[in-house]
């Protein structure tokens, strides 16, 4: 059996993460994705900490399963490999700031020219247009302009927080693959190519709305934010550790007044229906905490299990490995790299049923595979070795280390 993206090329001009990640999730899937990367620095996640043996963990986490060929964009044969690449390409994925493909020659036009029906995509950080789209950009920058760090903080008055994992950069790497993976069926489908651009800002903002953007849903009636969340998180401190607990539904609540043997609190006039409990929220939540905090994470998880109450404990990422929820979903699998070693990795959380075993090749070398994709390319032993003494292209040695 085949992996659903078994048979299409993906030419990879990003780096960091969202570009990367939106790669790996389509090369997880079978698809061939060539990492093209600069002689000699290639993806500047390579030079993360957190390493071994000379690869770092970030790297190594968004870019498996992928092929690296290093080209020299400033020289002209090195450009000329790049638009070959392409032409035997279904898609071409860059993730430079607007406009600078346009100007070193890859922008959508000039890869049209050698692949007509490519699906071309663009990433950017806050879009193509607008008095932001040239500047530099970061994750914790598009938290604070799409409304996220302030929704963290939990009101309008409120301290603004960060999420504390680069939420926009993963999200967007996400929506890029099913973006692209619609836009290939669309060309199956007699659509032809056609050209992605997408933004960590506007993938942000759309992820927001569907949750956390009800009091600016009704135009002529915004809601006063700053009353309409609340300032506690559904995580509560026991004698042991932390658990989480929620609940939303009539049925819930009564269960977990009777699972914390507190029935009179159904009788409180601020928690009468779900949209009482809602605009109370802080005092109901404070009251919960009270109670848990008198016992063990231990005996609330198992009590409130036993009453259908929705509870977890919470894990650090030390625990989590080790949790059997996790590993009876075998959503954590080790596997050894050929340079790194014995590598824990989270599996695709997408499963296919007609799919075979799911490849997991380890990230690459920095131009592990130049010869291997220019021989795909159409180019022979001869020309690659003028490609490599003209410094268009580079290579690396049998111990995966650029030359």
């Amino acid at each position: 059996m085949k992996q659903p993206l078994n048979g299409y090329r993906v030419c990879d001009m990003t780096a960091m993460i969202s570009g990367p990640l939106a790669t790996m999730q389509l090369a997880d899937q079978g698809a061939d994705v060539i990492k093209v990367e600069r002689p000699g620095v290639g993806d500047y996640t390579r030079l993360a900490s957190n390493r071994r043996a000379g690869m770092s963990a970030s790297f190594l986490n968004n870019n498996r399963n992928k092929r690296s060929i290093a080209l020299d964009l400033k020289h002209a044969e090195g450009l000329a490999v790049l638009k070959r690449i392409a032409a035997t390409s279904d898609v071409f994925v860059q993730n430079f700031r607007p406009g600078v493909a346009e100007r070193i020659g890859i922008g959508e036009a000039a890869i049209r020219e050698v692949a007509p029906d490519i699906i071309y995509v663009s990433i950017s950080g806050f879009g193509a247009d607008g008095p932001y789209a040239a500047r530099p950009v970061y994750d914790p920058l598009v938290q604070a302009l799409s409304g996220l760090a302030s929704i963290q903080g939990g009101s309008d008055v409120a301290r603004p927080r960060l999420v504390r994992t680069i939420l926009p950069d993963k999200l967007t790497g996400y929506v890029a693959a099913q973006a692209i993976t619609a836009a290939l069926l669309a060309r199956a489908n007699g659509g032809g190519g056609q050209h992605i651009q997408l933004s960590m800002l506007d993938a942000v903002i759309d992820f927001l709305w569907h949750s956390d953007m009800n009091s600016q849903t009704f135009v002529g009636a915004d809601m006063d934010q700053s009353q309409a969340a609340s300032f506690i998180d559904l995580i509560y401190q026991t004698t042991t550790g932390y658990i989480s607990v929620a609940v939303q539904t009539d049925a819930q609540w009564q269960a977990l007044t009777e699972a914390l043997e507190t029935p009179h609190w159904r009788d409180d006039p601020r928690f009468a229906t779900p949209a009482d409990r809602q605009d109370n929220i802080d005092a109901r939540l404070a009251l919960t905490q009270e109670r848990l905090r008198r016992a063990s994470a231990e005996h609330w998880l198992e009590r409130l299990t036993a009453y259908g109450v929705p509870c977890a404990p919470v894990l650090t990422r030390s625990d989590l490995v080790d949790h059997p929820q996790i590993r009876a979903n075998g959503s954590v699998l080790e596997t050894d790299h050929a340079i790194a070693g014995r590598l824990r990795q989270a599996r695709p959380a997408a499963r296919f049923s007609a799919a075979g075993e799911m490849p997991m090749r380890g990230a690459p070398p920095l131009a592990a595979d130049t010869r291997s994709v220019l021989a795909d390319a159409g180019y022979d032993a001869a020309a690659i070795a003028a490609l490599i003494d003209s410094g268009a292209v580079a290579v690396a040695d049998t111990q995966g280390n650029p030359g």
